[in-house]
């Protein structure tokens, strides 16, 4: 038996002093027992005796199923294979796999929520992506075909704001196309960037309204000195909130021409020089439709429910932020990192859009996105 000191696993007795806190040098290892995935490790917590195993708080915990199993059927569930396609080849059934999915998107939800804050964002690029669920158009609609904002199936919109400087998919959200929808991506997205960054957006009509329900600062009156109640404060744009449309016309589904609309904080931008785009997002569009098997068009795929997009959604998030490198954003290694035996030479070193952002050192493996732990936020670092 040996004391360990880094093991990263943090005491789950929440009447202990240490609970939930990482190397502390409270936990060791006492003993390991076999699974079908191999040898795990026992811990045990010295200040209040408790212990648990490795997989504790993961994916992995409980469950009989070889990891390599787990692992295999949520990576497919990233490259386009239906439920009904992984059952097959996998043997087990689609609940099986739904279930290993609710557990991996509340781990992602984890891992978004301790790592995604405090982010010095300068842009962002604000685009929804179309998509159905159970039927394309829901028993309550509007005349226009969208769902309401009450309805759960139907035209139901995935909601993405993308920071283009490292390439990091800030926030998303599954709901219809209407303006609570909006208020929610833009505070959602507020939450996690420091300051006020410009924003970039196609024509849609939304955006502005739900900018300004966020970002604006309340204008007093001065008392007239007459009689009856002071007129109340209204809201106006925060001084350094800038909002660009990048407006597209289209004839016969071509496209004809792009028009760009500054609707807040011109002078702002013209003084940070930065372009009005919105090509990165619409680019990430296309990766997520390439991704997951219920956004392929005309597909037989689609999620019968709104909780299993959301889930497969939200799961994809953080495996496109910490476990996907991204090509552009690759690095030339130095001239003595280069040297390696063997006919072909390595010439870059690969990169996430969290190594991007700051948010970690290294490539995440797979597993480790499934089983990465942390501390609470307020006893951490940003880097977790």
């Amino acid at each position: 038996m040996h004391k360990a000191k880094a093991w990263n696993q943090p005491c789950p007795n929440s009447n202990c002093e240490h609970y939930q806190l990482i190397n502390r040098g409270n936990i060791r290892a006492i003993s390991t027992y076999l699974t079908a995935s191999g040898k795990r490790r026992i811990f045990q917590c010295q200040t209040c005796g408790q212990t648990f195993s490795e997989t504790r708080d993961t994916v992995f915990f409980d469950l009989r199923t070889p990891e390599e199993k787990v692992m295999l059927a949520l990576k497919m569930l990233l490259v386009r294979v239906g439920l009904s396609d992984i059952g097959f080849v996998l043997g087990v059934t689609e609940a099986t796999v739904l279930e290993w999915l609710e557990r991996a998107a509340q781990q992602a939800e984890k891992i978004n929520h301790h790592l995604l804050r405090e982010l010095p964002v300068t842009q962002v690029q604000l685009d929804e992506l179309w998509n159905f669920i159970e039927r394309k158009r829901s028993a309550h609609d509007t005349p226009q075909g969208e769902s309401v904002a009450e309805a759960t199936d139907g035209r139901q919109w995935i909601w993405i704001s993308y920071a283009p400087q490292f390439r990091l998919i800030l926030a998303t959200v599954v709901a219809p196309r209407c303006f609570e929808s909006a208020v929610q991506l833009i505070q959602l997205t507020a939450a996690i960037v420091l300051g006020v960054p410009c924003f970039f957006s196609d024509g849609f009509s939304g955006y502005l309204p739900a900018l300004l329900e966020v970002y604006y600062r309340l204008k007093p009156f001065a008392p007239t000195g007459k009689r009856g109640r002071p007129k109340n404060p209204v809201k106006e744009p925060h001084p350094d909130l800038v909002y660009a449309q990048v407006i597209k016309e289209k004839a016969q589904g071509r496209l004809k021409r792009l028009t760009e609309r500054v609707l807040c904080g011109a002078e702002r931008l013209k003084t940070l020089g930065f372009t009005i785009s919105t090509s990165l997002i619409e680019r990430v569009n296309l990766t997520l439709r390439h991704a997951l098997a219920p956004l392929v068009r005309k597909t037989w795929s689609f999620c019968k429910e709104r909780v299993q997009l959301r889930r497969r959604v939200t799961f994809f998030h953080a495996f496109y932020n910490f476990a996907r490198p991204h090509q552009s954003l690759r690095l030339p290694l130095l001239a003595e990192e280069v040297q390696t035996p063997g006919l072909f030479q390595r010439k870059w070193q690969p990169r996430t859009p969290g190594m991007a952002a700051g948010l970690t050192e290294h490539v995440w493996s797979f597993r480790e996105l499934l089983t990465a732990k942390f501390e609470p936020i307020h006893n951490q670092s940003i880097s977790g």
